[in-house]
């Protein structure tokens, strides 16, 4: 297993994930967590991922029981992050790291994140000196590496990372289908991390599973390669950029855990043959568009409100292709310094210059009426 450039104790590129444990009865299943535990650190892997939200606190007391009491310290690294709705000030920040701590079950964490920082939270984290005291923390040996998720457009990134140098490393939403979608901005994202010398962690590489859930036709573009599971694609697409130090599967049973280890243990990046099939896997994805944008954001400009048209329409798409929570999200980012679907006055200005000579107007009112639901 190759050293990895950026981070010499990660060991490969593929992470454990912890928001999507296997679950029993509403509780996490310990026996099956210690069993993937044990299988994914005698395969050579060593960092696991968590946060205080996951599964309602639940994830934090399963790595605990299922990895910190069962295993050296030395022998796996732990990554976990401060969320906005648990600090409303500076004074609440140490206090809940180290009750982090007592639930992990450790006295430092190797990586510590603030949590999907965006336009919106930001000013929260920066108002409340969180960045400062995280610094704080590391000086005084209880953090390893301070770093950012991050959700939001690549303007918002550069602010951040121009702010706070000290930050190491950025965790983003990475995956085959969002790279170059302008929704989720990944690929500019991607390099904004790059021009900054900022190592890259990726999270949701399979898009929440929609990439294993595939169409019919597009299933049938992977198998006609002849080996390889649909989540090995999307997971090595995302771990084969020069700037990726890891990877994060949130593998919820260990078969998923079996899957993941067999193509990553010895990772090869994907092939020709293989890049050919994620475009036209991608293309026929695209091809079920209900609205066929090009991105060419003629209509942007001359918009009076201000509504990044394109953006919107590929929200729509992605909901209407994979269903996810995830869009809303996005959405809700995309028009909080933009404006909304439900804002278009109606005056045409998008129409008329639309190549495409879509209806824009009225599909508006198609965006406006699956995200703004009250």
């Amino acid at each position: 297993m190759e050293v990895n450039k950026f981070f010499p104790e990660i060991k490969g590129k593929l992470a454990f994930g912890c928001m999507r444990l296997p679950m029993k009865n509403g509780n996490v299943d310990y026996e099956q967590f210690c069993e993937m535990t044990d299988m994914f650190l005698e395969s050579g892997f060593n960092y696991f991922d968590t946060a205080h939200g996951y599964i309602d606190g639940k994830s934090e007391t399963a790595i605990r029981d299922c990895v910190a009491k069962r295993h050296k310290r030395e022998d796996f690294l732990l990554t976990n992050k401060l969320t906005a709705p648990y600090f409303k000030s500076e004074a609440d920040i140490r206090p809940f790291f180290e009750k982090q701590l007592s639930l992990c079950g450790v006295d430092y964490f190797d990586f510590y994140l603030c949590h999907a920082q965006d336009s919106s939270n930001y000013p929260h984290f920066k108002n409340n000196r969180a960045y400062e005291t995280l610094f704080e923390l590391k000086r005084e040996g209880k953090i390893r590496h301070v770093g950012i998720s991050f959700h939001d457009r690549a303007d918002v990134l550069e602010r951040i990372l121009t702010d706070f140098p000290e930050i190491e490393v950025v965790q983003i939403q990475f995956n085959y289908m969002d790279y170059g979608d302008p929704g989720v901005d990944s690929k500019n994202v991607y390099e904004v991390c790059k021009k900054f010398g900022k190592p890259v962690l990726v999270m949701e590489p399979v898009k929440g599973g929609s990439l294993v859930n595939l169409p019919e036709d597009a299933k049938a573009v992977f198998d006609r390669l002849g080996g390889g599971s649909y989540a090995s694609y999307a997971i090595r697409f995302a771990a084969g950029f020069d700037n990726i130090c890891s990877v994060l599967s949130g593998m919820s049973d260990i078969n998923q855990m079996r899957d993941n280890l067999g193509y990553m243990s010895d990772f090869k990046p994907l092939k020709k043959d293989e890049l050919a099939a994620i475009e036209e896997v991608k293309r026929i994805i695209k091809s079920k568009n209900f609205i066929n944008c090009t991105a060419c954001r003629y209509c942007v400009a001359g918009c009076p409100k201000g509504i990044l048209i394109p953006d919107l329409f590929s929200c729509y798409n992605a909901k209407e292709n994979f269903d996810s929570w995830n869009q809303n999200y996005y959405y809700n980012i995309i028009t909080a310094r933009s404006g909304k679907a439900s804002e278009c006055i109606k005056c045409g200005k998008c129409e008329g210059i639309c190549p495409q000579h879509l209806p824009v107007k009225s599909l508006l009112e198609k965006v406006a009426k699956k995200f703004e639901k009250k």
